[in-house]
């Protein structure tokens, strides 16, 4: 049966191939009807300078205002359309301009990479292609927040803050309390009268069982030397951080306690179990402890000892309790980074002690040793600093990180951070009171270069904790990759670079001086943020430059 549509036959409409049956283009549509106008391929060509007409579009009447929320999706749409436009324009330009150019390195660049060493050091008058990187994260200073929006956030923060010291307090003066009330010994006196006046009751042979030892139920309410809430309340609170290399050491929260009636110390650490469950354990069990490091080595801690930078110092024999990572060293160190201060105005007296002239002429000592290093780590602080970190973990890897005069003259060398006999000695005694030979690299670059200060070091693991909220002390390239934001970078706004070079930009100085490839360490990721810091003048620069790039 021959059928026909349009005066086409569908048996011709088909035909054989190797691949099998298929329909004929040419046969495949019917001829084309009067009233649809013949297609002329020709017209389309703009070469005349006339526009091709557009046909118009229909709006649909009684259409919905659209809303606010509405009108902000599509305004950030747009915004983001635009940026990726210009990103993408931005990298085409680059790309014909590099093929085009196919430049050489010039000679003098070839001649710094050839005076590079295995460690990055290089003449302090010369500027590699990292320290160039570095600077680019210097100008990412501009506000994140308006001022409402800071606010806001400010006051949160600063409730949330304020609920966990208060919750650490009461957690405190109840174990303290308990502790004082269970374990006093006029309990036991009180025991013993009690069983003495009723050894033998009436139709009785012997005394009861209940008796013979002192049950929870038979616990005074108070004795003689019972701590009350009175005497505990006269205290001062301090938060701290133990001064380590080791990131879950690093990145521990703690709370501490000293109280003035028989000036004891207490450090208890605030611990999160799962997102909404915390509890605060203690870290350092109450007692009376004295400085075992520096001048005021074997003196009691007392009210003057306790301020924003200062150090304390404990045995870690006296405290089995501690995490193997700690019990490795003779020492731990804590340093305070905020105090009460009203607290403390309250408790001091004329007797507190006061800065001696020794630690005075040493303090002198460290300031002017850090200014000449300041100055010789002009716009090359980041590269030095991570760098520098680099090269003597390597040599103090078999000494738990203690190095000897000579290795870490040898590090100074290397990096082109060369200091005077007298001045080397100086900051050597300083350091190696104890006359072992070796002392802790991590301290000898604190000393010698300095640190960043509280606030800004707050920041600093502020943020490594949020790329590591387990604490395991390390992070892998790919998390920091996708936890960073260059969106707000100035370079990017203006168009002269795209988020992802600034990306690329600060994962490669910070990957540069890794020990191992793809992961950072908390040290690694601190010093890093450490050659910044020496670099940007303005405290609240700093801060905008954390919120900017891990949004705070």
């Amino acid at each position: 049966m021959d059928l026909e549509v349009k005066g086409i036959g569908t048996a011709s409409t088909r035909q054989k191939s190797a691949k099998g049956w298929r329909i004929r283009s040419s046969d495949a549509y019917g001829p084309r009807p009067d009233d649809v106008p013949a297609l002329d391929l020709r017209r389309l060509d703009d070469s005349d300078g006339e526009p091709c007409p557009v046909e118009e579009l229909t709006i649909p009447e009684n259409l919905p205002v659209p809303s606010d929320n509405y009108k902000l999706k599509y305004q950030q749409y747009k915004e983001e359309m635009k940026m990726k436009y210009k990103e993408h324009t931005q990298q085409i330009t680059q790309r014909s301009k590099s093929s085009s150019s196919g430049r050489q390195p010039t000679p003098a660049i070839l001649q710094m990479q050839q005076k590079e060493s295995p460690f990055g050091g290089v003449a302090p008058e010369s500027l590699t292609s990292l320290d160039e990187k570095a600077t680019l994260q210097q100008c990412y200073t501009s506000k994140p927040f308006s001022m409402g929006q800071s606010m806001r956030k400010l006051e949160a923060e600063d409730l949330a803050a304020e609920k966990r010291k208060q919750a650490v307090v009461e957690q405190v003066l109840v174990d303290q309390l308990s502790r004082a009330v269970i374990s006093d010994p006029g309990q036991d006196v009180g025991t013993t009268d009690l069983s003495q006046q009723q050894t033998i009751l009436p139709g009785l042979g012997s005394a009861p069982l209940r008796f013979k030892s002192r049950k929870l139920h038979q616990t005074r309410v108070k004795t003689s030397s019972t701590l009350t809430e009175n005497v505990l309340s006269n205290k001062l609170r301090f938060d701290a951080r133990i001064i380590s290399r080791n990131g879950r050491d690093a990145c521990r929260e703690l709370i501490g306690f000293f109280f003035a009636f028989d000036k004891s110390v207490t450090v208890y650490e605030h611990r999160h179990f799962g997102k909404n469950r915390t509890k605060a354990l203690p870290f350092i069990q109450r007692g009376i402890y004295c400085h075992q490091h520096g001048r005021r080595k074997r003196r009691q801690y007392d009210v003057g000892d306790f301020n924003v930078g200062a150090n304390l110092t404990f045995l870690t024999s006296q405290h089995v309790g501690l995490p193997a990572s700690i019990q490795e060293k003779r020492l731990l160190i804590l340093r305070i980074i905020e105090i009460d201060e009203i607290a403390k105005h309250s408790l001091l007296t004329g007797s507190n002690p006061t800065f001696t002239q020794q630690e005075i002429d040493d303090r002198n000592t460290i300031l002017s040793v850090q200014g000449l290093m300041k100055e010789k780590l002009v716009n090359r602080g980041v590269r030095t600093m991570t760098g520098l970190v680099k090269f003597f973990h390597r040599y103090g890897q078999c000494g738990g990180g203690l190095l000897s005069e000579m290795e870490l003259k040898q590090g100074l060398k290397e990096f082109h951070l060369e200091l005077a006999d007298k001045d080397f000695k100086s900051v050597w005694l300083l350091l190696d009171q104890d006359g072992d030979g070796e002392i802790d690299y991590y301290q000898f670059i604190q000393v010698v270069i300095g640190e960043m200060i509280e606030y800004r070091k707050a920041f600093v693991r502020k943020a490594y904790m949020k790329l590591d909220p387990n604490k395991t002390g390390s992070v892998s390239v790919n998390v920091i990759s996708k936890f960073y934001n260059g969106r707000k970078h100035p370079k990017v706004l203006s168009g002269e670079c795209s988020e992802q070079q600034i990306r690329t930009s600060f994962l490669d100085t910070l990957q540069e001086n890794c020990i191992n490839s793809g992961e950072v360490t908390y040290s690694e990721f601190e010093a890093y943020y450490e050659g910044l810091s020496l670099e940007v003048a303005n405290d609240e620069d700093f801060a905008n430059i954390m919120r900017n790039c891990w949004a705070l």
